[in-house]
């Protein structure tokens, strides 16, 4: 496939700045691969799209505040530093701004108590970066910000984006992005589907930059993801085994979910476990382990674009996009949402 294949155009102003309030009312565009209908409705009306025995599987991932802002111990210059993963008690990989300007041996005050220092240059812009302490992931919620996608056009996150950024079910801290499909399940919208019978079990995968790696090589195939941690408990397992032997549909809740599901759906069964993925999905895939797919709308030359072209079909996906854009859905992170099925 083509990086070209890829490309649509979609006007600034649909890019979503700020999430629909209440979290449910995003809207909810359907899109059915069998008859390639296309209809929209409300996200908290999901349940209505479902059948009562379906299982939804979630990222239970939660949002670390990885941005952090200091200035350079000699000059005071200010520096940027991204989180991306911690690698020891007191080292992380981490991406520094201004690049340029933060050689190696770089010291970056934080707070009186906090300074970080470059170790190494890791490639593709990535830094060994190791702090004077080894409990930072406790002092992020004071010195951290919420690491807002480049598209959401603020300088500083706010307070509602502490909240808003982050699912209601999130539990395991690691992720440098939100599952951004999750963020549109309220409790009400949980209500509804245990009411209609729809069992709800989740999985984890902590987001990386990596996802906002846009694809480069000219050819889709070429590029590499990088590798994300996950896991999946054997109740989860069992529990997904149980359905697709009943015949029960396997919804899942974003590209993350997918990628961990078709990692660990082996010779017809899947299986518990914990590691590290690059699963990479592009056209064309065969899915194994999913039935349907919940995802929000993904920006041009993506891999997540390039794993929904996979599961609902180039045509459909591209019709379902022009209907998205013509009738004024937003877009990206905090935008609306579509149900294929």
């Amino acid at each position: 496939m083509l990086l070209s294949e890829l490309e649509y155009n979609l006007p600034s102003e649909l890019i979503a700045q700020r999430p629909a309030k209440p979290r449910d009312s995003a809207r909810l565009l359907i899109v059915n691969r069998k008859t390639g209908e296309i209809r929209e409705d409300i996200f908290r009306n999901i349940s209505n799209y479902l059948d009562p025995g379906d299982v939804i599987v979630l990222n239970d991932t939660k949002v670390i505040r990885a941005r952090l802002f200091g200035r350079k111990e000699k000059t005071g210059g200010k520096v940027e530093i991204l989180l991306l993963k911690q690698v020891s008690s007191t080292t992380w990989e981490a991406l520094v701004k201004p690049s340029s300007r933060v050689p190696v041996g770089t010291k970056i005050v934080i707070t009186n108590k906090i300074v970080a220092e470059v170790l190494d240059f890791l490639g593709n812009g990535k830094r060994l970066v190791i702090f004077s302490v080894s409990d930072l992931l406790r002092h992020l919620n004071k010195i951290g910000e919420v690491p807002l996608p480049p598209y959401i056009k603020r300088q500083h996150s706010t307070p509602e984006d502490i909240v808003r950024y982050q699912t209601i079910y999130s539990k395991k801290p690691g992720s440098v992005a939100a599952p951004t499909a999750g963020l549109h399940y309220t409790n009400r919208v949980f209500q509804s589907l245990r009411k209609r019978g729809i069992d709800v079990c989740f999985i984890t995968l902590h987001v990386g930059y990596g996802t906002f790696k846009l694809i480069s090589t000219e050819r889709v195939e070429e590029h590499k993801l990088d590798p994300e941690e996950f896991s999946i408990s054997k109740d989860v397992a069992d529990l997904l085994n149980k359905k697709r032997s009943e015949g029960r549909r396997i919804v899942a809740v974003g590209t993350t979910v997918t990628r961990v599901l078709e990692t660990q759906f082996k010779e017809g069964k899947f299986y518990p476990g914990s590691g590290y993925t690059d699963k990479y999905i592009y056209v064309p895939y065969e899915f194994k382990a999913i039935d349907a797919l919940q995802t929000n709308f993904h920006l041009p030359r993506s891999t997540l674009l390039a794993l929904v072209y996979a599961f609902g079909g180039v045509e459909l996906i591209r019709k379902a996009y022009n209907y998205a854009i013509q009738h004024n859905f937003r877009f990206y992170s905090y935008g609306d949402t579509m149900l294929i099925l």
